[in-house]
């Protein structure tokens, strides 16, 4: 499993404090959504001159344009970029295709989705990475559930998780045995974050 930090509601300078303090411990470095809002790709670009043997990922959770928007992120140093699941095929095929022109990936968006029709829709796309995703309002009425698994049950793509995840619920989040473990708040706003990135990287690596 790999560890993936998403930097959200915080500032450039609290981002770079975060990222500097838990970087040995992290595979996938993600500007979240917020943080590309406030600050454009100027900070993507800044992530990746600073981080060039990480993995960028920019979570555009594009849901149409998708190929002027994966360009954007793609230029600016980004590896892996966000399409949400219940856009038009148009938008992540646009998205798939400027993908491949940059050797880059794409990771669908999961979020709010509960009908089979829609990973129907996305394995006639080929898509091949997805992440089930509990958005921070619902995380009002928890976080991560492992029955969200059920969704993806069979299939052949690779699957992060998201919501709320934290130290005291990430042994139930492994019983799913995802490929990416996306963390967050937990990491970002504790008081010793590098501590907590390198205890949660051994647990996912089963070193613990």
């Amino acid at each position: 499993m790999k560890l993936q930090l998403a930097l959200d509601r915080l500032t450039w300078d609290e981002s770079m404090h975060v990222v500097d303090q838990t970087s040995s411990s992290v595979d996938i470095i993600e500007v979240g959504t917020g943080i590309i809002k406030e600050y454009g790709m100027a900070i993507v670009r800044e992530m990746r001159k600073l981080y060039p043997n990480h993995t960028i990922m920019a979570d555009m959770k594009t849901c149409d344009a998708g190929g002027h928007e994966a360009k954007q992120a793609f230029e600016a140093g980004a590896d892996i970029v966000t399409v949400m699941a219940f856009s038009s095929p148009l938008t992540i095929q646009d998205t798939i295709d400027v993908a491949k022109t940059y050797s880059g990936r794409v990771m669908v968006d999961l979020l709010e989705v509960k009908d089979q029709q829609v990973i129907e829709k996305l394995n006639a796309l080929n898509v091949d990475l997805v992440s089930l995703h509990v958005g921070k309002d619902q995380q009002k009425e928890g976080g991560f559930e492992t029955g969200l698994y059920e969704l993806v049950k069979g299939q052949q793509f690779e699957v992060a998780v998201a919501g709320g995840i934290k130290l005291d619920t990430l042994d139930d989040v492994m019983t799913g045995n995802p490929d990416i473990v996306i963390v967050g708040s937990a990491i970002s706003k504790a008081e010793d974050p590098k501590s907590v990135a390198a205890t949660i990287q051994k647990k996912i690596s089963r070193e613990v």
